[in-house]
């Protein structure tokens, strides 16, 4: 049998090994430590905002340098406590995060690095030329950080005290990742389209983590100044950026551990080839630079996961399944309309891209326990009417009415807050996370509790009510046997059923379901067809787009039948199996 660490015997050695470090080792070793302490919380802010909600920033550095200039500006020229200069630059750099992303984190594709790589050099150039920041020349007579009156004025002491807001921030984020809001922040590298479906807000998630990454970088830059004692614009230049965004990549973005493996590495490597290439060339130069920049290259050919990945694989990392309590509260569950009531109304919906219309004054309408079929031939508009109805895209002109509300041009967070919850025509999961947490996405507005609980883990009580609404509904579905196993390792046919779980996991009255059936075999569409049967018992609608006649014509209730954007027949399934047009147009033609 492999060995395998826990995640509290790995936590435990660290810890051990950092508390004993500066007792043993010399200080050119000890302040080494420091600066990948320090770099290391940058690095963990790049793993939240990079390597989990996938923004590109290179301007991570400029957030450095507004935790470090507060400061000294306060120590030096206001005489105030190293503390009040923590307090005071975590506000201001909350401030100006909060202008610097909502102008930049709108942005996606390349468009967003380039925002981040353009206020990074404004604040860089803002560092060097105001004369009250001492201009390039800086700031120097910056005092020690003290505590209950001891100065922490060698190596030695601030060591301690880098080591408690880098673990502190390690725990924080931990927490945060394995939690309500930490899901919906990994919700975005799934897609915008599917997350806001769910009900997670994903602007307002990028939001957060740009703030935590700015916080954690400006919590560096406090200690940089005060370790230090003065401070200068080189260190951070869109240069420093860059190197951050190395450390983050080259531990493996996507962990917790993998910013301290990247900022070592990185550091270390960078003082030995300092050290080491003169000696072989026999000239100095920034010849460190050429080797990380071809060290890059093959790991982005060759390891693009880091070294942390790499590392667990070698000793691997016990992940702990996540408890399902059984006495955790039940969820409160939205009350079904009458059977038979009108909760779906789509009036004269038309939908025009340029010259092409999609959909053309297109009419249905859905009953509480009734079981619709939306059908067609490839392109006929299914599912950009699917869209309109939910939220995704906005009708031309025309009207949806939901559960009586006018929900025309609503967003899909605010429709799926009142009871419509789909799944998608092309899978849309997170593979890497297990099939309990992408189901538990799916709960995400049936909670409340947010970053600050989840950093601080005291939400345990709703996310035990959570995760135990998404088992019930895995159970309801299937597959209660693969509660935590990753998602990604599924069966396509699985991986629809989840979707189907996922979004019952919203509590919804109306189920919107896109080629539910494509993939599965005839014993799982059995079960399928036998799933939307007790729904709709229930008292739920739903609407489905599929392609596989025989399932929807022994299932449903009605059938809506669109060619060219537009509705060629309703009525029964017998009756559109008849019809002239349908056959002509869907069924390949009258014989």
């Amino acid at each position: 049998m492999k060995f395998a660490l826990s995640p509290r015997l790995l936590l435990g050695i660290f810890l051990v090994l950092a508390l004993i470090a500066p007792l043993v080792l010399p200080a050119f070793h000890i302040t080494l430590m420091n600066y990948i302490g320090l770099y290391a919380l940058v690095a963990l802010g790049l793993v939240l905002l990079t390597g989990v909600g996938g923004l590109t920033s290179f301007g991570q550095a400029a957030f450095v340098g507004l935790g470090a200039y507060t400061t000294a500006v306060l120590s030096t020229q206001f005489g105030a406590s190293p503390w009040l200069g923590l307090l005071a630059g975590i506000a201001i750099t909350l401030g100006i995060a909060f202008i610097l992303g909502a102008l930049t984190l709108r942005l996606s594709g390349h468009y967003l690095p380039l925002g981040t790589i353009a206020w990074g050099i404004s604040l860089y150039f803002l560092f060097g030329t105001m004369e009250t920041l001492g201009g390039h020349t800086g700031l120097s007579g910056i005092p020690p950080i003290a505590i209950f009156g001891w100065a922490l004025d060698e190596g030695q002491e601030i060591f301690y005290l880098i080591l408690f807001f880098l673990l502190l921030a390690m725990l924080a984020t931990s927490n945060l990742l394995d939690s309500r809001a930490g899901r919906a922040i990994r919700a975005l590298k799934g897609g915008r389209v599917m997350a806001e479906a769910m009900g997670v807000n994903t602007l307002h998630s990028r939001m957060t983590i740009f703030l935590i990454a700015a916080v954690f970088a400006c919590i560096s830059g406090w200690l940089y100044a005060h370790m230090q004692r003065l401070v200068n614009p080189t260190p951070f230049g869109l240069h420093s950026g860059i190197e951050y965004l190395f450390m983050a990549v080259v531990g493996g973005a996507g962990s917790v551990w993998g910013a301290l493996i990247g900022a070592g590495v990185i550091t270390i490597l960078k003082q030995w080839l300092q050290d080491w290439l003169p000696q072989l060339l026999g000239q100095s130069g920034n010849f460190e630079t050429i080797i990380f920049g071809v060290m890059m290259i093959l790991m982005l050919q060759y390891a693009r996961d880091g070294i942390w990945p790499f590392l667990t694989k070698l000793v691997p990392v016990k992940k702990q399944p996540k408890a399902i309590d059984p006495h955790a509260a039940a969820l409160p569950r939205r009350s079904f309309p009458t059977h038979g009531e009108l909760i779906l109304d789509a009036k004269e919906v038309t939908r025009q891209f340029g010259g092409l219309i999609a959909n053309n004054k297109m009419n249905l309408i859905v009953h509480a326990g009734e079981i619709l079929a939306l059908i067609g031939p490839n392109g006929a508009g299914k599912s950009t009417m699917f869209n309109q109805i939910s939220g995704v895209d906005t009708p031309t002109s025309g009207e949806i009415r939901f559960l009586g509300q006018n929900v025309t041009g609503m967003n899909s967070r605010a429709i799926a807050g009142m009871g419509m919850s789909r799944t998608f025509q092309h899978v849309k999961l997170l593979p890497t996370m297990t099939v309990l947490e992408n189901v538990a996405i799916g709960a995400h507005r049936r909670g409340t509790k947010g970053v600050f609980a989840a950093a601080a883990h005291t939400e345990r009580a709703e996310e035990a009510s959570l995760l135990a609404e998404a088992a019930r509904q895995l159970e309801r579905v299937g597959l209660g046997d693969y509660l935590h196993v990753e998602a990604g390792s599924l069966a396509l046919g699985q991986q629809r059923i989840l979707e189907i779980a996922r979004a019952l996991c919203s509590d919804p009255c109306l189920l919107l379901l896109d080629e539910p059936a494509a993939g599965l075999r005839y014993r799982e569409k059995q079960a399928l067809g036998d799933l939307i049967k007790k729904l709709k018992a229930e008292g739920m609608a739903i609407l489905l787009v599929e392609h596989d006649m025989d399932f929807v014509m022994g299932l449903v209730d009605r059938v809506v039948v669109m060619e060219f954007g537009e509705k060629i027949a309703e009525g029964l399934p017998e009756e559109v199996q008849k019809n002239p047009a349908v056959l002509e147009a869907y069924l390949g033609g009258v014989e």
